[in-house]
């Protein structure tokens, strides 16, 4: 549960950045709003792919029982 509640207020986080950058480059509501809502929605599903990749890894060398301690 709280990877999501990361996960998602890091989305709010980052769309409301991009809404303001795009928003900085273009001075065009619409097109700020399109740039800032697509690019942070696919950048979201990248980072929590990214936290669950890296959970594994964590989980994986800790997990796992060393040569020296077995022998």
């Amino acid at each position: 549960m709280h990877a999501a509640k990361k996960t998602l207020s890091y989305s709010l986080m980052h769309m409301t950045v991009a809404i303001g950058v795009a928003f900085a480059l273009t001075r065009d509501w619409r097109a700020a709003l399109a740039i800032g809502l697509i690019e942070p929605l696919f950048q979201t599903l990248a980072f929590a792919v990214h936290e669950r990749v890296w959970e594994r890894i964590g989980r994986g060398t800790d997990a796992a029982p060393s040569r020296s301690a077995t022998a």
